[in-house]
């Protein structure tokens, strides 16, 4: 409780100092003060939401996310929309550097949860994480899509584009959130247990699958027809990266790591070349238009079976991701919500159906599929 009450007095002693923010010589461009403060403020809350919700026998990245719906318009933004305002501006400028900082900790999320995989395990486990996320996608893509031809002319920004509406919603729907799903793995100590395996996998399936979506979506509702050749070089391009990265890049990493841990002399000389190797792969999975995150998770997969690897290089890497990076991403997340639309009756119903449906098509669609893949009901 007294390092409780002392990172709250951090807190409020940071948040008391936002108008001293605003009155930083104004130079144009983002400000490096702003850009502190976000970090130790979304650090701090995060902390301390996440401290209480494991206390609650919850995963910490609940309370990082919570804390970014405190932060934001739902509540500080509410109360104090000035104060909000100067702590986290509108500024595209400003918004990227905190940005930067919240993706790159995801692809470092990713590196860690790939070194945690076992391959064996997920191998075993093939045919249930395919089916659980094929499932998955479908039947809630199929609930988004007649929700979609089901809402009122109101409720769309552009009535005569109800089925591209609609597809957006179904894929909505469709699509896990594998930096969730894999944090919240960890923290729970399901990394190396067969159904965490197939959850973590069939995220990553569904993550991969729901980028072609997207793409597709966005080529109708562009040109109004669908590129061939753009979604050809995207499935051929992820198929050809994953099987060179399993077999020829496994040796090309094992390589590095071991030339640079028995040439270089400087300290972290190891983690700094498996932060490299993680930027160049993930650089690759952009390249082929697929989600960088692909290429972090794979990363960590080789790195995980370097004999080089120690389990202090894993727990200095997971030191940095756990105190900075995670609570930043996720923190921003939650800021991206605004529940003071839930003031207006119509929305809130909309929204609490929306989530009975996300639910019940995500749930039974999975729990189809991994039934189909030989799990058992429990």
């Amino acid at each position: 409780h007294k390092h409780a009450r002392l990172g709250l007095l951090c807190l409020v002693m940071l948040l008391a100092a936002a108008p001293a923010l605003a009155a930083e010589p104004g130079e144009k461009g983002p400000s490096i003060a702003i850009f502190i403060a976000q970090v130790v403020t979304l650090v701090t809350a995060g902390r301390l939401i996440g401290e209480a919700m494991l206390r609650l026998g919850q995963p910490a990245v609940m309370g990082q996310l919570i804390a970014g719906l405190v932060l934001g318009p739902s509540l500080f933004g509410y109360l104090a929309p000035d104060l909000q305002d100067v702590l986290f501006p509108k500024s595209p400028d400003q918004q990227a550097m905190i940005n930067g900082v919240g993706q790159f900790g995801v692809l470092l999320l990713l590196l860690i949860i790939g070194m945690e995989t076992d391959l064996r395990l997920v191998q075993r486990t093939g045919r249930a994480s395919v089916l659980a996320s094929l499932m998955g996608i479908v039947i809630p893509f199929l609930c988004g899509f007649a929700l979609g031809y089901s809402l009122p002319d109101s409720m769309l920004a552009d009535p005569d584009k109800r089925l591209i509406t609609a597809l957006f919603l179904g894929t909505a729907l469709s699509i896990a959130s594998v930096n969730f799903v894999a944090i919240i793995i960890r923290e729970m100590n399901f990394t190396r247990r067969l159904v965490g395996q197939v959850i973590l996998a069939s995220a990553i399936i569904d993550d991969s699958i729901g980028w072609i979506i997207v793409s597709v979506i966005f080529s109708l509702a562009a040109h109004g027809s669908m590129d061939l050749w753009s979604l050809g070089q995207s499935v051929a391009g992820t198929l050809i990266f994953l099987a060179t990265s399993l077999t020829f890049g496994r040796r090309v990493v094992f390589f590095i790591i071991r030339w640079v841990n028995d040439t270089f002399r400087s300290e972290f000389a190891v983690v700094t070349t498996i932060i490299a190797i993680m930027g160049g792969m993930s650089l690759i999975t952009y390249g082929i238009g697929v989600h960088t995150v692909l290429g972090a998770f794979v990363a960590g997969v080789l790195v995980g079976e370097s004999p080089i690897l120690t389990r202090h290089i894993d727990e200095q890497l997971r030191g940095l991701v756990t105190a900075l990076f995670a609570p930043v991403f996720f923190g921003l997340a939650g800021q991206h919500a605004d529940l003071t639309v839930l003031a207006n009756g119509s929305i809130a119903l909309y929204t609490i159906g929306l989530i009975f449906i996300a639910s019940f098509g995500k749930f039974g669609g999975a729990f189809i599929g991994a039934g189909l893949g030989g799990l058992t009901r429990r």
